[in-house]
């Protein structure tokens, strides 16, 4: 549904903790579905290398998303492999300097609750915000735009706002998202 209102990726969630868990053989059978010109993100929180590595594998994603309290040995370890979204709430920014000059490695800016729906404040960082970075954290369609246009991330990335009840999108919103994310 994603690939097919104009996403440019899709995101498969490998959490444990997280209610839109799913298997790498879900992930694999949808990511294979919508052709090689949409990325297929996997999406990993505080998860071990060796477990990263072999979801990641066996789910044939095209790249991984980090959250969490992760080494910079780690993170360049995954880069070696895939292109990695290092995730960092607003606080942790300040600390990303090491992240600015890594090739395999891009940044991405996120609520401190990921997938909780609440909004960054843009305004606050707009100084502060990475050029190149990617922009999570409570984007729907009502202000996909909005972000945009406060703050230029390289991308964009909804999730909770998209959903009509936790772990399934409302097909409406995914599309609405894409044409305002389009438009910004």
């Amino acid at each position: 549904m994603s690939a097919e209102a104009g996403a440019d990726a899709v995101g498969f969630i490998f959490a444990p903790v997280s209610r839109r868990l799913v298997s790498p053989q879900v992930a694999r059978e949808a990511g294979l579905s919508v052709g090689v010109t949409v990325a297929r993100v996997g999406v990993f929180l505080n998860q071990g290398l060796d477990e990263v590595l072999r979801t990641a594998e066996a789910a044939r994603v095209s790249a991984v998303q980090l959250h969490g309290e992760l080494s910079s040995l780690y993170v360049e370890q995954v880069a070696a492999y895939y292109p990695v979204l290092r995730v960092l709430s607003p606080a942790e920014l300040a600390g990303a300097d090491v992240w600015r000059a890594h090739p395999g490695v891009t940044l991405m800016l996120d609520a401190p609750q990921p997938g909780g729906g609440v909004p960054l404040d843009w305004d606050a960082l707009r100084a502060v915000f990475p050029v190149g970075a990617w922009l999570a954290g409570g984007l729907g369609p009502q202000n996909v735009a909005a972000a945009i246009t406060a703050l230029r991330p390289a991308a964009v990335d909804g999730v909770s706002r998209l959903e009509s009840s936790p772990g399934v999108k409302d097909a409406e919103a995914v599309r609405e998202f894409v044409r305002q994310a389009r438009a910004g």
